[in-house]
């Protein structure tokens, strides 16, 4: 089992910027993927952005130029630095951890936590 404790959030106005932390702890294998998604009021949830151990990360087209995705290995985190917030970009936002072992994929997910942007 993997636990994903997630901080940062709130409320911004827009052009203003927030910055999302997300630390995992349990039995973590070697190779993983973490990454953000977020789910809007009446939408799905949607890829935000992901990045592997070895740094190779993918970004949603939506984010491209105002969001980075960044780790640290030793730490197990994963920070999303969020910038020219959007009205758009209010949602909850969920931190994501795969691993795999074999031909097993384990998914995990945090408890999600609030970005509101708005004047």
């Amino acid at each position: 089992q993997v636990q994903l404790v997630e901080s940062g959030g709130g409320l911004v106005q827009p052009g203003g910027s927030l910055r999302l932390s997300c630390a995992a702890s349990g039995m973590i294998f070697s190779s993983n993927v973490m990454g953000w998604y977020r789910q809007a009021p009446g939408k799905e949830r949607e890829l935000v952005a992901t990045i592997s151990t070895s740094g190779t990360t993918n970004y949603a087209e939506f984010v491209k130029g105002r969001f980075t995705i960044s780790r640290d290995n030793a730490k197990k985190t994963v920070s999303l630095q969020m910038n020219s917030l959007k009205p758009e970009d209010t949602a909850v936002y969920y931190c994501n951890f795969r691993q795999w072992n074999l031909a097993t994929i384990y998914v995990y997910w945090g408890q999600g936590t609030q970005v509101t942007v708005s004047s």
